[in-house]
C-alpha cells in the first residue's frame, strides 16, 4: 500500500494542465469509486476502532493515528448501501477536506490512475446513486463514480453559512450602491457547496448566479460577454471550486485570462484542497485570490474586496 502513495507529492505537476489522478477503492460491491489523490494523505489498513457514545450512525468510530484522533466515517453506509462488515480485510483513507482530516472506510484499495478532467463528466441523471455522486468517468470501459464527499461531510456535520453577528450589516450593499448592477459568479460541482456558498453570500444583497463546473462556467461567461462587451460589465467576481468535472478551475481561471473579454474578472478559487494547495499555480494561472473552504465571513470579504474593483 505504501507503494501506491509513494508518489503523491511528486504529482503537482498535474495541477494547472486539467489533468487529475484518482485513487480506486470499492465498498461492498464490484463498483468502482474514486478521490482525488490530491486530497488523500495516506491508505491502511484498517486500525482497531474506538466506539463512542452518540457517534453519528454514519460514523464506525474513533482511530488514533500519527498522534491524532480521526473520526472514520463507513463510505458504503454513507451512500446508501450496506455496512463493510469485515474490518480487519477493510482499509481506511485519510484524507484532508474543509481544514479537517477524516478517515473513509473502504472495502478495498486499489491503483491510482492518470486521467483528464475533460474526461470526469457529471453524474447520469436518475441513477440510483446520483445524489451522492459529484462526477463519473469511463476507465477501460468500466464507470468510476466519484463521491460528492462535501454533501457526505455535511450530512454528518453541516457546515455554519451564515455570516457572523454584526457582519450582515457591515458587508451588505444598499441598494443605491453602483455594484448592485453586477452579480456574484459561483462555480462549483457539489451541490451542497454550491448551496453552501450561495447562502453565505446571499446576506450580501447581490445577485448570485451559479455553474456545475468550469467548462459551463466559461460557456455562460462568455455568452455574458457577447451581450455586455466585457464580462466586467455584469458580473463583479467569479467564485470558483478547483476540482470540477469537464474543466478544473485552474484551467478555467487560465482560460479567463487568455480571452480578452473576460481577462479583467477577478477570480476567487473557493476549494477543499486546503492541505495540499500550490500557492505558485494559483499565481501562475491569475487568480486573483485563494480561500479554503469553509468560512463565510472570510468568503464575503474576500467577495467584497474584488467585487467590482477595476
Amino acid at each position: 500500500m505504501s507503494e501506491i502513495m509513494n508518489s503523491v507529492n511528486q504529482r503537482t505537476q498535474l495541477v494547472g494542465e486539467n489533468r487529475l489522478e484518482l485513487l480506486l477503492f470499492k465498498l461492498n460491491s464490484r463498483q468502482r469509486f474514486g478521490i482525488n489523490v490530491f486530497k488523500v494523505r495516506e491508505v491502511l489498513q484498517c486500525p482497531p476502532l474506538t466506539s463512542m457514545p452518540k457517534l453519528n450512525h454514519l460514523v464506525r468510530g474513533i482511530a488514533h493515528i500519527r498522534g491524532q484522533t480521526i473520526s472514520v466515517i463507513d463510505m458504503s453506509l454513507a451512500t446508501g448501501g450496506k455496512r463493510i462488515e469485515d474490518l480487519k480485510s477493510a482499509f481506511v483513507i485519510i484524507a484532508e477536506y474543509n481544514g479537517s482530516v477524516q478517515g473513509f472506510l473502504v472495502g478495498s484499495v486499489e491503483r491510482i490512475i492518470n486521467t483528464n478532467w475533460a474526461s470526469i463528466m457529471p453524474p447520469p441523471k436518475g441513477s440510483g446513486r446520483a445524489s451522492y455522486l459529484t462526477a463519473v468517468t469511463e476507465i477501460e470501459n468500466e464507470l468510476i463514480e466519484i463521491l460528492d464527499v462535501e454533501k457526505i461531510l455535511n450530512d454528518i456535520s453541516p457546515v455554519n453559512t451564515d455570516l457572523s453577528a454584526g457582519m450582515s450589516d457591515k458587508l451588505k450593499v444598499g441598494e443605491d450602491d453602483a455594484r448592485m448592477q453586477k452579480i456574484i459568479f459561483i462555480a462549483d460541482d457539489s451541490s451542497v457547496a454550491r448551496n453552501q456558498v450561495k447562502k453565505a453570500l446571499s446576506a450580501l444583497g447581490l445577485e448570485i448566479e451559479v455553474a456545475k463546473n468550469g467548462l459551463e462556467a466559461l460557456n455562460r461567461l462568455k455568452e455574458i460577454a457577447a451581450e455586455t462587451g466585457d464580462i466586467t460589465n455584469r458580473v463583479g467576481v467569479l467564485v470558483s471550486d478547483i476540482e470540477m468535472p469537464e474543466m478544473d478551475g485552474y484551467t478555467l481561471t487560465a482560460e479567463i485570462r487568455n480571452t480578452p473579454e473576460l481577462k479583467n474578472l477577478h477570480v476567487i478559487l473557493h476549494t477543499s484542497l486546503s492541505g495540499v494547495f500550490n500557492q505558485a499555480m494559483v499565481q501562475k494561472v491569475g487568480a486573483d485570490d485563494f480561500i479554503a473552504k469553509f468560512n463565510p465571513d472570510e468568503l464575503a470579504s474576500s467577495v467584497l474586496k474584488w467585487f467590482g474593483n477595476e
